[in-house]
Protein backbone atom coordinates (compact mmCIF):
# COMPACT_ATOMS: atom_id res chain seq x y z
CA UNK A 1 0.00 0.00 0.00
CA UNK A 2 2.67 2.95 0.99
CA UNK A 3 4.36 1.73 -2.54
CA UNK A 4 0.96 2.21 -4.08
CA UNK A 5 0.65 5.64 -2.53
CA UNK A 6 4.33 6.71 -3.17
CA UNK A 7 4.02 6.04 -6.78
CA UNK A 8 0.60 7.64 -7.04
CA UNK A 9 2.14 10.83 -5.12
CA UNK A 10 5.47 11.07 -7.54
CA UNK A 11 2.47 11.03 -10.50
CA UNK A 12 1.03 13.98 -8.60
CA UNK A 13 4.12 15.87 -8.50
CA UNK A 14 4.80 15.28 -12.40
CA UNK A 15 1.29 16.63 -13.34
CA UNK A 16 2.20 19.54 -11.07
CA UNK A 17 5.62 20.51 -12.49
CA UNK A 18 3.93 20.11 -16.10
CA UNK A 19 1.26 22.52 -15.08
CA UNK A 20 2.98 25.45 -13.59
CA UNK A 21 5.73 24.88 -16.95
CA UNK A 22 2.75 24.81 -19.45
CA UNK A 23 0.66 27.67 -18.14
CA UNK A 24 3.99 29.85 -17.44
CA UNK A 25 5.08 29.11 -21.11
CA UNK A 26 1.35 29.02 -22.79
CA UNK A 27 0.59 31.50 -25.68
CA UNK A 28 -2.25 33.66 -24.76
CA UNK A 29 -3.19 34.57 -28.17
CA UNK A 30 -3.35 31.26 -29.28
CA UNK A 31 -5.68 30.40 -26.88
CA UNK A 32 -7.71 33.24 -27.44
CA UNK A 33 -8.00 32.24 -30.95
CA UNK A 34 -9.01 28.55 -29.86
CA UNK A 35 -11.46 29.78 -27.31
CA UNK A 36 -13.19 32.83 -30.33
CA UNK A 37 -13.14 29.21 -32.38
CA UNK A 38 -15.59 27.64 -29.66
CA UNK A 39 -12.63 25.47 -27.54
CA UNK A 40 -14.32 25.51 -23.77
CA UNK A 41 -10.90 23.90 -22.58
CA UNK A 42 -9.44 26.88 -24.03
CA UNK A 43 -11.52 29.21 -22.40
CA UNK A 44 -10.92 27.41 -19.26
CA UNK A 45 -7.33 27.69 -19.74
CA UNK A 46 -7.18 31.47 -20.53
CA UNK A 47 -9.50 32.23 -17.57
CA UNK A 48 -6.93 30.52 -15.19
CA UNK A 49 -3.80 33.03 -16.79
CA UNK A 50 -5.62 35.93 -16.65
CA UNK A 51 -5.24 35.55 -12.83
CA UNK A 52 -1.85 33.81 -12.69
CA UNK A 53 -0.56 34.61 -8.84
CA UNK A 54 -3.74 32.17 -7.89
CA UNK A 55 -2.74 29.70 -10.35
CA UNK A 56 0.75 29.68 -9.18
CA UNK A 57 -0.15 29.03 -5.96
CA UNK A 58 -2.49 26.54 -6.15
CA UNK A 59 0.12 24.22 -7.88
CA UNK A 60 3.30 25.38 -5.22
CA UNK A 61 0.53 24.17 -2.33
CA UNK A 62 -0.16 20.94 -4.64
CA UNK A 63 3.43 20.34 -5.62
CA UNK A 64 4.99 21.15 -2.25
CA UNK A 65 1.98 19.00 -0.61
CA UNK A 66 2.94 15.50 -2.40
CA UNK A 67 6.59 15.96 -2.34
CA UNK A 68 6.72 16.30 1.44
CA UNK A 69 3.98 13.38 1.23
CA UNK A 70 5.99 10.89 -0.79
CA UNK A 71 9.64 11.93 1.20
CA UNK A 72 7.63 11.01 4.55
CA UNK A 73 6.46 7.55 2.82
CA UNK A 74 9.73 6.85 1.43
CA UNK A 75 11.54 7.80 4.54
CA UNK A 76 9.15 5.50 6.50
CA UNK A 77 9.64 2.84 3.80
CA UNK A 78 13.21 2.67 3.66
CA UNK A 79 13.91 3.04 8.02
CA UNK A 80 11.57 0.08 8.15
CA UNK A 81 13.85 -1.97 6.02
CA UNK A 82 17.72 -1.20 6.34
CA UNK A 83 17.31 0.69 9.77
CA UNK A 84 19.09 4.21 10.33
CA UNK A 85 20.70 4.14 6.76
CA UNK A 86 17.32 3.87 5.41
CA UNK A 87 17.18 8.07 6.50
CA UNK A 88 20.48 8.64 3.54
CA UNK A 89 19.32 5.96 1.29
CA UNK A 90 15.80 7.63 1.27
CA UNK A 91 17.34 10.82 0.53
CA UNK A 92 18.94 9.53 -2.34
CA UNK A 93 16.41 7.83 -3.75
CA UNK A 94 13.77 10.17 -3.93
CA UNK A 95 16.29 13.04 -5.36
CA UNK A 96 16.73 10.93 -8.23
CA UNK A 97 12.98 10.01 -8.69
CA UNK A 98 11.46 13.50 -8.22
CA UNK A 99 14.23 15.02 -9.92
CA UNK A 100 13.99 12.93 -13.13
CA UNK A 101 10.04 11.47 -13.12
CA UNK A 102 9.06 14.79 -11.55
CA UNK A 103 11.06 17.80 -12.61
CA UNK A 104 12.91 17.12 -15.63
CA UNK A 105 10.76 14.54 -17.70
CA UNK A 106 7.05 16.24 -16.87
CA UNK A 107 8.52 19.76 -17.65
CA UNK A 108 10.52 18.66 -21.00
CA UNK A 109 7.14 17.36 -22.09
CA UNK A 110 5.02 19.91 -20.96
CA UNK A 111 7.17 22.94 -22.69
CA UNK A 112 7.16 21.16 -26.16
CA UNK A 113 3.29 21.55 -26.07
CA UNK A 114 1.73 24.03 -23.74
CA UNK A 115 -1.51 25.00 -24.63
CA UNK A 116 -2.29 21.25 -25.17
CA UNK A 117 -1.53 20.33 -21.37
CA UNK A 118 -2.73 23.52 -20.02
CA UNK A 119 -6.66 22.60 -21.72
CA UNK A 120 -5.95 18.81 -20.04
CA UNK A 121 -4.89 20.52 -16.67
CA UNK A 122 -7.45 23.36 -16.58
CA UNK A 123 -10.67 21.62 -14.70
CA UNK A 124 -8.63 19.77 -12.18
CA UNK A 125 -6.74 23.25 -11.08
CA UNK A 126 -10.18 24.88 -11.43
CA UNK A 127 -11.41 22.53 -8.69
CA UNK A 128 -8.18 22.84 -7.04
CA UNK A 129 -8.51 26.58 -6.65
CA UNK A 130 -11.63 26.29 -5.13
CA UNK A 131 -10.42 24.11 -2.80
CA UNK A 132 -7.26 25.77 -1.54
CA UNK A 133 -9.89 29.34 -1.48
CA UNK A 134 -8.41 30.12 1.87
CA UNK A 135 -4.75 29.30 1.38
CA UNK A 136 -4.66 31.35 -1.71
CA UNK A 137 -6.36 34.05 0.17
CA UNK A 138 -3.95 34.05 2.81
CA UNK A 139 -0.69 34.31 0.09
CA UNK A 140 -2.68 36.76 -1.61
CA UNK A 141 -2.52 39.16 1.41
CA UNK A 142 1.25 37.98 1.78
CA UNK A 143 2.51 38.83 -1.47
CA UNK A 144 0.74 41.87 -1.09
CA UNK A 145 2.19 43.08 2.18
CA UNK A 146 5.88 42.22 0.74
CA UNK A 147 5.04 44.15 -2.30
CA UNK A 148 4.12 47.36 0.15
CA UNK A 149 7.11 46.84 2.38
CA UNK A 150 9.64 46.41 -0.47
CA UNK A 151 7.79 48.46 -3.17
CA UNK A 152 7.89 45.53 -5.63
CA UNK A 153 6.84 47.34 -9.31
CA UNK A 154 4.58 45.70 -11.53
CA UNK A 155 6.13 45.02 -15.32
CA UNK A 156 5.79 47.28 -17.86
CA UNK A 157 3.94 47.20 -21.23
CA UNK A 158 5.79 44.88 -23.72
CA UNK A 159 8.15 47.66 -25.80
CA UNK A 160 8.72 48.20 -29.57
CA UNK A 161 12.21 46.28 -29.28
CA UNK A 162 10.73 43.77 -27.41
CA UNK A 163 7.74 43.03 -30.03
CA UNK A 164 10.47 42.58 -32.89
CA UNK A 165 12.37 40.50 -30.86
CA UNK A 166 9.14 38.03 -30.88
CA UNK A 167 8.93 38.71 -34.81
CA UNK A 168 12.94 37.51 -34.85
CA UNK A 169 12.14 34.46 -33.13
CA UNK A 170 8.58 33.47 -34.58
CA UNK A 171 11.04 34.38 -38.32
CA UNK A 172 13.81 32.46 -36.88
CA UNK A 173 11.51 29.16 -35.34
CA UNK A 174 10.14 29.44 -39.00
CA UNK A 175 6.24 30.41 -37.89
CA UNK A 176 6.29 33.49 -40.43
CA UNK A 177 8.53 33.55 -43.47
CA UNK A 178 11.16 36.79 -44.21
CA UNK A 179 8.37 38.73 -45.70
CA UNK A 180 6.03 38.25 -43.36
CA UNK A 181 9.00 39.43 -40.94
CA UNK A 182 9.51 42.22 -42.71
CA UNK A 183 6.43 43.40 -43.39
CA UNK A 184 5.78 43.27 -39.26
CA UNK A 185 8.90 44.85 -38.25
CA UNK A 186 8.09 47.75 -40.44
CA UNK A 187 4.88 48.17 -39.20
CA UNK A 188 5.91 48.48 -36.13
CA UNK A 189 8.61 50.98 -36.53
CA UNK A 190 6.23 53.13 -38.91
CA UNK A 191 4.55 55.29 -35.87
CA UNK A 192 8.53 56.50 -35.06
CA UNK A 193 9.77 57.15 -38.31
CA UNK A 194 9.82 61.14 -39.36
CA UNK A 195 8.92 62.12 -42.68
CA UNK A 196 12.83 63.67 -43.19
CA UNK A 197 13.77 59.97 -43.47
CA UNK A 198 11.81 59.13 -46.55
CA UNK A 199 11.69 62.73 -48.05
CA UNK A 200 12.68 63.75 -51.74
CA UNK A 201 15.33 66.03 -51.08
CA UNK A 202 14.70 69.93 -52.39
CA UNK A 203 17.69 69.36 -54.79
CA UNK A 204 16.04 66.26 -56.28
CA UNK A 205 12.72 67.56 -57.40
CA UNK A 206 11.20 68.15 -60.51
CA UNK A 207 9.13 71.05 -60.48
CA UNK A 208 8.03 74.22 -62.90
CA UNK A 209 7.58 77.45 -62.81
CA UNK A 210 3.77 78.61 -62.91
CA UNK A 211 4.08 80.70 -66.08
CA UNK A 212 6.08 77.87 -67.54
CA UNK A 213 4.72 77.63 -71.18
CA UNK A 214 2.27 74.06 -71.45
CA UNK A 215 4.78 72.62 -73.78
CA UNK A 216 7.20 71.97 -70.86
CA UNK A 217 4.84 70.50 -68.84
CA UNK A 218 4.22 68.11 -71.77
CA UNK A 219 7.67 67.57 -71.68
CA UNK A 220 7.87 66.98 -68.36
CA UNK A 221 5.72 64.83 -68.31
CA UNK A 222 6.13 62.67 -71.51
CA UNK A 223 10.03 62.29 -70.48
CA UNK A 224 10.11 61.91 -66.64
CA UNK A 225 6.63 59.09 -66.88
CA UNK A 226 5.54 61.15 -63.40
CA UNK A 227 2.09 61.78 -62.80
CA UNK A 228 2.32 64.68 -60.54
CA UNK A 229 4.09 67.46 -61.15
CA UNK A 230 5.33 70.21 -58.36
CA UNK A 231 4.70 73.89 -59.65
CA UNK A 232 6.02 77.16 -58.10
CA UNK A 233 5.57 80.54 -58.28
CA UNK A 234 9.02 82.61 -58.49
CA UNK A 235 11.24 79.76 -56.47
CA UNK A 236 10.67 76.42 -55.44
CA UNK A 237 10.31 77.90 -52.07
CA UNK A 238 6.80 78.73 -53.11
CA UNK A 239 5.27 75.70 -54.33
CA UNK A 240 1.64 76.74 -54.20
CA UNK A 241 -0.01 73.23 -56.05
CA UNK A 242 0.50 70.01 -57.73
CA UNK A 243 -0.38 69.62 -61.67
CA UNK A 244 -1.55 66.33 -62.25
CA UNK A 245 -0.68 64.42 -65.45
CA UNK A 246 -4.78 63.08 -66.22
CA UNK A 247 -6.18 67.06 -65.83
CA UNK A 248 -3.28 68.55 -67.74
CA UNK A 249 -3.95 66.41 -71.20
CA UNK A 250 -7.87 66.74 -70.65
CA UNK A 251 -7.52 70.45 -70.65
CA UNK A 252 -5.44 69.85 -73.63
CA UNK A 253 -7.34 67.91 -75.29
CA UNK A 254 -10.73 70.11 -74.91
CA UNK A 255 -9.72 73.38 -74.39
CA UNK A 256 -6.49 75.48 -76.61
CA UNK A 257 -6.26 78.36 -73.58
CA UNK A 258 -5.15 76.17 -70.76
CA UNK A 259 -4.93 78.03 -67.26
CA UNK A 260 -2.26 75.79 -64.97
CA UNK A 261 -3.31 77.59 -62.00
CA UNK A 262 -6.73 76.49 -62.32
CA UNK A 263 -6.03 73.24 -62.70
CA UNK A 264 -3.71 72.97 -59.59
CA UNK A 265 -4.08 70.40 -56.47
CA UNK A 266 -3.79 71.95 -53.30
CA UNK A 267 -0.86 70.41 -51.07
CA UNK A 268 -0.34 69.62 -47.82
CA UNK A 269 2.60 71.86 -46.01
CA UNK A 270 4.06 69.68 -42.78
CA UNK A 271 7.29 70.38 -40.46
CA UNK A 272 10.41 67.61 -41.65
CA UNK A 273 9.72 66.36 -37.51
CA UNK A 274 5.84 65.26 -38.78
CA UNK A 275 5.61 61.78 -38.29
CA UNK A 276 4.97 59.31 -41.67
CA UNK A 277 2.12 57.85 -39.21
CA UNK A 278 0.52 61.15 -38.69
CA UNK A 279 1.26 62.14 -42.34
CA UNK A 280 -0.83 58.99 -43.68
CA UNK A 281 -4.10 59.78 -41.95
CA UNK A 282 -3.50 63.78 -43.32
CA UNK A 283 -3.35 62.18 -46.65
CA UNK A 284 -6.52 60.19 -46.07
CA UNK A 285 -8.53 62.64 -44.97
CA UNK A 286 -7.69 65.84 -47.35
CA UNK A 287 -7.46 63.23 -50.37
CA UNK A 288 -4.49 64.58 -51.45
CA UNK A 289 -1.35 62.38 -52.69
CA UNK A 290 1.87 65.17 -51.95
CA UNK A 291 2.99 67.05 -49.23
CA UNK A 292 5.70 69.67 -49.12
CA UNK A 293 8.29 69.78 -46.43
CA UNK A 294 9.34 72.91 -44.72
CA UNK A 295 11.63 73.88 -42.32
CA UNK A 296 11.40 76.66 -39.76
CA UNK A 297 11.74 79.56 -42.28
CA UNK A 298 9.06 77.99 -44.31
CA UNK A 299 11.77 76.99 -46.78
CA UNK A 300 11.08 73.62 -49.27
CA UNK A 301 13.19 70.83 -47.80
CA UNK A 302 11.68 67.94 -49.78
CA UNK A 303 8.07 66.78 -50.63
CA UNK A 304 6.95 63.20 -49.84
CA UNK A 305 4.21 61.23 -51.22
CA UNK A 306 2.02 58.39 -50.20
CA UNK A 307 4.26 56.40 -52.42
CA UNK A 308 6.69 57.16 -50.42
CA UNK A 309 5.12 56.07 -47.28
CA UNK A 310 3.85 52.56 -48.84
CA UNK A 311 7.28 52.08 -49.37
CA UNK A 312 8.52 52.17 -46.01
CA UNK A 313 6.08 49.08 -45.56
CA UNK A 314 5.88 47.34 -48.24
CA UNK A 315 9.28 48.13 -49.86
CA UNK A 316 10.32 49.74 -53.25
CA UNK A 317 7.02 50.32 -55.52
CA UNK A 318 8.25 49.96 -59.21
CA UNK A 319 6.54 50.52 -62.32
CA UNK A 320 7.02 49.27 -66.01
CA UNK A 321 8.17 52.72 -66.59
CA UNK A 322 10.79 53.07 -63.52
CA UNK A 323 14.46 52.74 -63.94
CA UNK A 324 14.94 50.04 -60.53
CA UNK A 325 18.02 51.82 -58.84
CA UNK A 326 19.54 49.55 -56.06
CA UNK A 327 20.81 52.49 -53.29
CA UNK A 328 22.98 49.63 -51.82
CA UNK A 329 25.00 46.67 -53.60
CA UNK A 330 27.24 43.82 -52.34
CA UNK A 331 30.46 43.92 -54.61
CA UNK A 332 32.58 40.49 -55.45
CA UNK A 333 35.49 41.65 -52.31
CA UNK A 334 32.94 41.66 -49.83
CA UNK A 335 32.57 45.00 -49.97
CA UNK A 336 29.65 47.50 -50.82
CA UNK A 337 28.95 50.37 -52.99
CA UNK A 338 26.43 52.06 -51.52
CA UNK A 339 23.99 55.81 -52.73
CA UNK A 340 25.20 58.68 -51.05
CA UNK A 341 20.90 59.60 -50.67
CA UNK A 342 20.76 55.91 -48.85
CA UNK A 343 19.79 56.41 -45.27
CA UNK A 344 22.70 55.73 -42.90
CA UNK A 345 20.83 54.23 -40.14
CA UNK A 346 19.35 51.18 -42.89
CA UNK A 347 23.11 51.11 -44.20
CA UNK A 348 24.58 50.48 -40.08
CA UNK A 349 21.62 47.82 -40.17
CA UNK A 350 22.09 46.05 -42.94
CA UNK A 351 26.00 45.91 -42.27
CA UNK A 352 25.50 45.09 -38.63
CA UNK A 353 27.35 48.42 -38.03
CA UNK A 354 26.53 49.80 -34.51
CA UNK A 355 24.93 53.40 -35.23
CA UNK A 356 26.29 56.27 -34.45
CA UNK A 357 24.60 57.82 -31.78
CA UNK A 358 25.91 61.58 -32.04
CA UNK A 359 24.81 62.13 -35.44
CA UNK A 360 21.84 64.15 -36.73
CA UNK A 361 22.00 62.83 -40.34
CA UNK A 362 20.12 61.03 -41.91
CA UNK A 363 21.68 60.17 -45.51
CA UNK A 364 25.36 59.07 -46.15
CA UNK A 365 26.17 62.02 -47.78
CA UNK A 366 25.14 64.02 -44.75
CA UNK A 367 26.60 61.68 -42.40
CA UNK A 368 30.36 61.80 -44.19
CA UNK A 369 30.03 65.59 -44.38
CA UNK A 370 29.07 65.64 -40.77
CA UNK A 371 31.97 63.63 -39.82
CA UNK A 372 34.61 65.10 -41.74
CA UNK A 373 33.30 68.46 -41.79
CA UNK A 374 32.95 69.37 -45.13
CA UNK A 375 31.88 68.04 -48.26
CA UNK A 376 34.36 65.28 -49.28
CA UNK A 377 35.94 64.93 -52.58
CA UNK A 378 36.38 61.50 -54.70
CA UNK A 379 39.03 58.93 -52.57
CA UNK A 380 38.34 61.02 -49.64
CA UNK A 381 37.01 58.94 -46.65
CA UNK A 382 36.86 57.63 -43.08
CA UNK A 383 37.42 54.27 -41.20
CA UNK A 384 34.42 54.07 -38.61
CA UNK A 385 33.61 50.46 -36.55
CA UNK A 386 36.11 48.50 -38.76
CA UNK A 387 35.17 49.83 -42.10
CA UNK A 388 36.72 51.71 -44.10
CA UNK A 389 34.36 54.44 -45.98
CA UNK A 390 35.44 56.21 -49.45
CA UNK A 391 33.65 58.08 -51.76
CA UNK A 392 33.63 57.06 -55.10
CA UNK A 393 31.66 59.49 -56.62
CA UNK A 394 31.22 63.09 -55.75
CA UNK A 395 29.99 66.77 -56.62
CA UNK A 396 31.03 70.14 -55.01
CA UNK A 397 27.58 69.71 -53.29
CA UNK A 398 27.34 66.63 -52.24
CA UNK A 399 28.30 62.76 -52.04
CA UNK A 400 27.30 60.81 -55.11
CA UNK A 401 28.26 57.14 -54.35
CA UNK A 402 30.70 55.25 -51.69
CA UNK A 403 32.22 52.38 -51.41
CA UNK A 404 32.63 50.33 -47.76
CA UNK A 405 34.58 47.79 -47.21
CA UNK A 406 35.50 45.73 -43.83
CA UNK A 407 39.05 46.61 -42.66
CA UNK A 408 40.49 43.13 -41.85
CA UNK A 409 41.85 42.34 -38.25
CA UNK A 410 41.53 45.85 -36.96
CA UNK A 411 39.20 46.87 -34.22
CA UNK A 412 36.29 49.29 -34.33
CA UNK A 413 37.02 52.55 -34.77
CA UNK A 414 36.13 55.79 -33.46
Amino acid sequence: MSVAILVLLIALSAYFSATETAFSGVNKIRLKNMAADGNKRAARALRLTENFDKLLTTVLVGNNVVNIAASSIATFLFTSMFGDAGVTISTLVMTVLLLVFSEITPKSMAKEAPESFAMFSAPIISLLQTLLTPINWIFTMWKKTISMLFHVKGGSAITDDELITIVDEAQNEGGIGENQGELIRSAIEFSDLEVVHILTPRVDILAAEISSPPKKFASMFKNNHYSRIPVYKGTIDNIVGVLHERDFYEKMYFDKDIDIESMLIPVEYIPKNTKISELLRIFQHSRCHMAVVVDEFGGTVGIITMEDILEELVGEIWDENDEIISEIESCDDGGYIVSGIASISKVFEIMDIEEDGNTQAVTVSGWLAERMGKIPAVGEGIEFKGFRISVSEATPKRVICVKIIKIADQGDKK
